[in-house]
């Protein structure tokens, strides 16, 4: 038997779950609340200098906040939250952006821990 040490990032249990809750706030309605759980995650991926690869799902999904967001607050609209701003197609990307990131975050967990 090897014994080999796995040098892949390994997502703790508050980062999934805080994958997973800012992508059902956003299909919950909750568009500017999903930044704070979305931010937790950017900074956790940012810390740990082994997840490389979580690096890019995880800045992908803070790119698809933070476009409608950044154009809510500088454009001339007139909607009174983002969620009222959002088109469903927008929504439609945050939301598979929130996915692919939430499966990605499992995978590298799960080749990390061997099971």
């Amino acid at each position: 038997m090897s014994t080999t040490t796995r040098t892949s990032a390994h997502p703790s249990t508050p980062v999934l779950v805080a994958v997973w809750a800012a992508l059902v706030m956003v299909a919950g309605g909750f568009g500017l609340l999903s930044g704070i759980p979305i931010a937790a995650v950017l900074a956790a991926s940012l810390r740990d200098r082994r997840s490389k690869h979580l690096r890019w799902f995880t800045g992908a999904l803070a790119l698809a906040y933070a476009t409608p967001l950044t154009m809510w607050l500088t454009g001339p609209s007139e909607a009174p939250s983002l969620t009222k701003y959002m088109d469903p197609a927008t929504t439609g990307i945050l939301a598979a952006a929130g996915v692919v990131t939430a499966i990605a975050h499992h995978v590298v967990r799960r080749r990390s821990t061997g099971k």
